[in-house]
């Protein structure tokens, strides 16, 4: 059986015992907590009131000596002569050090049990299973749809990696269109400002437009994007040239969308790191906050706050383009639901998206079975698939110690980066699963809300995220993309075809350090490509 290793005995090999808290002339490398934590009481009309739960501004999981470690440890870097100690395992012990091949992102944290690998294996049966349309022989499998993206969880997040926009095909399996429309009475904006609701779906579409459906019924449209190159000059006067998308939907099949309905368009995010990620302390994220910049570096990231879906608690949104979900169990029942169709005790809508106005869909029969609940997924099957998506491991870095790449890395640091992209956290010390509790772990992301600016802008709001805003996305594996998924798209909408070229869309809050980069010359470019690639 395997052993969780817990980082405090690394910790005190790298000497991080005793070390005293920030002191006098030293800044830390965190916004003011307490601000940032009393902005979002006041945003959601709970200032005076009882702290919510899920947004503790302290962490009362650690001891006064954790917390001088976990602080000199998560020190942002000041030499870049040699990896920092643990740099190569980013998630922590549970990263994954098998060869570097297809499945690097399908393979379990390192540090489970050999009973939990059981039930890795389980949920991985039930991530990539194929669902069917009712009534069907095979019961446990029917309920697929009516209206749909995807037969199996699988299909969107290809081989557990990043998705992609069409190329060359009509493949949009792993890119999808949200459709909703802002607040326009004051009623729809007390729902929103009270966090009841995120926005509004398209009244006949939904919330997101499905393009496949079961036999007998249409689907719902086909996406269509449409590229514009712009050339820009960098300054050493090479040129890149940049693709700008725009989307539209062919082939409405219920008639037109809403005039108010926007449409953002999503590519399917990796699955790594997920379970690290939703144990990093709610008081490291809100340290991070600083909405109206108030420390004047141009970057003001603010906090998602979002309703817990099982207890109806304010807590933070942490997954999703837009940070707009507290937790994986709730990503997943809303895939579940969206995606495939598939009812879920979270989200038991047996007829997925289908809305009021189609009523052909909503005469299909469902795959609800008695015998097994009544939903079509029920919790046996959340319970694995939730696992499975928290213990997705992280793969080892490499070539950390080559100088291009440490060269690329203080670029990173130089250009500022590292102001949205945070580099390192210490998870919670109570997690409920010892594999992800008290682990040092790299994701490069802050998980706040940035403004990109007007390039990037889906013009669609989400809860707290206006329509200009994104959540820092972590970049993690971001250099085995191409070996996992077999291309190099990045960003929301995989308009960004290399690295250069997702760096170069950066704006709003990012435009600083786009334009540091492409002032750089050659050298420092590369380098930090090749960085970017090492993670």
């Amino acid at each position: 059986m395997r052993r969780t290793i817990d980082i405090s005995r690394r910790l005190r090999r790298a000497g991080c015992d005793g070390l005293p808290p920030i002191g006098p002339g030293r800044k830390a490398p965190l916004h003011g907590l307490s601000f940032a934590f009393m902005v979002m009481l006041a945003a959601s009309g709970q200032a005076g009131a009882q702290e919510p739960a899920g947004l503790s501004p302290s962490r009362a999981d650690l001891t006064a000596k954790d917390k001088a470690r976990v602080l000199a440890v998560t020190r942002p870097a000041t030499d870049f002569s040699k990896p920092e100690q643990f740099e190569p395992m980013p998630g922590g012990a549970g990263t994954s050090r098998k060869d570097v091949n297809r499945d690097s992102f399908s393979q379990s944290s390192a540090n489970i049990t050999f009973e939990e690998e059981g039930t890795f294996k389980l949920g991985n049966g039930f991530f990539t299973k194929v669902w069917v349309s009712s009534p069907s022989s095979t019961q446990a499998s029917d309920g697929l749809g009516p209206l749909f993206n995807a037969r199996a969880c699988q299909s969107c997040h290809l081989k557990d990696g990043r998705g992609h926009p069409p190329e060359g095909s009509a493949d949009a399996t792993s890119m999808f269109l949200r459709l909703a429309r802002a607040a326009s009475t004051e009623e729809e904006k007390a729902e929103v400002a009270d966090h009841r609701v995120l926005n509004f779906p398209d009244p006949t579409y939904g919330s997101q437009l499905q393009d496949l459906a079961v036999p007998g019924l249409a689907g719902e449209g086909r996406m269509r994007i449409t590229y514009k190159e712009r050339k820009v000059t960098l300054g050493d006067g090479s040129v890149v040239s940049l693709r700008k998308p725009s989307y539209a939907v062919d082939d409405l099949a219920y008639g037109p969308l809403d005039p108010r309905t926007t449409l953002s368009p999503r590519v399917t995010p990796q699955m790594i790191g997920l379970g690290l990620i939703e144990q990093i302390h709610p008081a490291d994220i809100l340290a991070r906050a600083d909405p109206d910049d108030r420390d004047g570096d141009g970057i003001s990231g603010k906090p998602s706050i979002v309703r817990d879906g099982k207890t109806g608690e304010l807590t933070l949104g942490r997954f999703g383009w837009k940070a707009q979900t507290p937790s994986i169990r709730e990503q997943s029942a809303d895939a579940f639901a969206g995606d495939l169709g598939i009812s879920t005790p979270e989200v038991p809508r047996h007829w997925g998206d289908c809305t009021a106005a189609q009523e052909a869909c909503l005469a299909m029969p469902n795959g609800v079975q008695e015998r097994l609940g009544p939903v079509e997924a029920p919790p046996p099957i959340m319970d694995l698939v939730t696992f499975y998506s928290q213990n997705l491991a992280v793969p080892a870095r490499r070539d950390t110690g080559k100088p291009e790449v440490l060269a690329g890395k203080q670029v990173f640091y130089d250009l500022g980066c590292v102001s949205c992209h945070t580099p390192k956290f210490v998870t919670r010390r109570d997690a409920p699963n010892k594999a992800q509790a008290f682990q040092l772990i790299w994701p490069y992301s802050d998980f706040l809300l940035h403004d990109m600016g007007d390039g990037l802008a889906d013009g669609q709001q989400v809860g707290d995220a206006t329509g200009n805003e994104w959540r820092t996305p972590p970049l993690w594996g971001t250099g085995l993309t191409q070996t996992v998924n077999g291309h190099t798209f990045f960003l929301h909408d995989g308009r960004a075809r290399n690295l250069t070229e997702a760096i170069l869309w950066h704006g709003g809050e990012g435009q600083k350090a786009r334009d540091g980069f492409a002032a750089a010359n050659s050298a420092d470019r590369d380098a930090l490509v090749k960085f970017l690639e090492s993670l």
